[in-house]
């Protein structure tokens, strides 16, 4: 099983390391990757595990990241609502989606318990259907959480009915593989990101399996389309790519990079270099690496 934690401190290396601690020499579990971003003020980790070990690391991240991090004091391009802004598991070998999801609730029940911190089940894991898209459960961020909460519609799943006053709230589902990848844009224009975003994600009419947003990178003084590509099977990288570079250029704006954050599935970057290549017939079968995990 995969967990990949998001975290909402991309700027301090000792606080980061911290957190990533919680999965270093336990047993049973694999620290695979952790990059932050200072603009995003997001640290993402990628962990695998049998599934008891991997819960209980979880549920220690989670609380080291209560303990450390403060959002009243918080403030960053990516939207956020906890400390542990949210937790994904994923199926990867010898798992169904439904023991995911029990393991997901284990998780949620526990640190509701553990930290008197609200938690949401969303996506595979939502018990109900508006519930289900991260971006509604997270809307309103950690400022509006407070006001959210008292509605009845948006009482946690578990844990205290009013937000933790430093660590805000955590969504906890159980997910499909997912690809974070970013296209940057040679303006520093936030308006022209945003509008960008609004047309490649589906909820403006965009790529069915994409979600984005416009984000401006302060240091490099450019803007970014920040993207989720829920089902690279579907909606793929180049696909997405392509759309805002067609976007862009309606503005006159140039792409000057792509990044992708976290891991990503050999099979996704094999298809981005066929279509790039103009490859025929190509298939995974072709990879080296392929051939010596066979």
């Amino acid at each position: 099983m995969e967990c990949v934690p998001n975290f909402s401190e991309g700027r301090d290396k000792a606080k980061i390391e911290k957190i990533a601690d919680a999965f270093r020499g336990k047993e049973g579990v694999r620290l695979l990757d952790y990059s932050s971003d200072a603009d995003h003020n997001r640290s993402v980790i990628t962990v695998v595990g049998e599934p008891q070990a991997l819960i209980k690391a979880v549920i220690d991240a989670i609380g080291r990241a209560v303990e450390l991090i403060d959002l009243t004091q918080h403030k960053g391009q990516h939207p956020r609502m906890g400390a542990v802004d949210v937790v994904p598991f994923i199926p990867i070998k010898n798992m169904t989606m439904e023991e995911v999801i029990a393991c997901s609730k284990e998780v949620a029940e526990t640190t509701a318990e553990k930290y008197q911190l609200p938690v949401f089940l969303y996506e595979k894991s939502a018990t109900a259907p508006y519930r289900e898209n991260l971006a509604s459960v997270r809307k309103g961020e950690f400022e509006g959480l407070t006001e959210k909460m008292r509605l009845q519609e948006w009482q946690a799943d578990y844990g205290p009915s009013a937000p933790h006053p430093t660590a805000g709230a955590v969504a906890v589902g159980a997910r499909m593989p997912l690809i974070a990848y970013n296209v940057n844009l040679g303006t520093d224009n936030q308006e022209i990101a945003d509008a960008i975003a609004r047309n490649v994600r589906h909820i403006g009419g965009g790529l069915r399996y994409c979600k984005a947003m416009g984000v401006t990178l302060h240091d490099r003084g450019i803007t970014q389309v920040s993207m989720n590509l829920t089902d690279y099977t579907r909606t793929a990288i180049y696909q997405a790519h392509e759309m805002v570079r067609m976007e862009a250029q309606r503005y006159g704006v140039p792409v000057v990079g792509g990044e992708v954050i976290g891991l990503v599935p050999m099979a996704a970057l094999v298809d981005a270099a066929a279509y790039y290549l103009g490859l025929e017939n190509f298939s995974m079968q072709q990879v080296l690496e392929t051939k010596l995990l066979e």
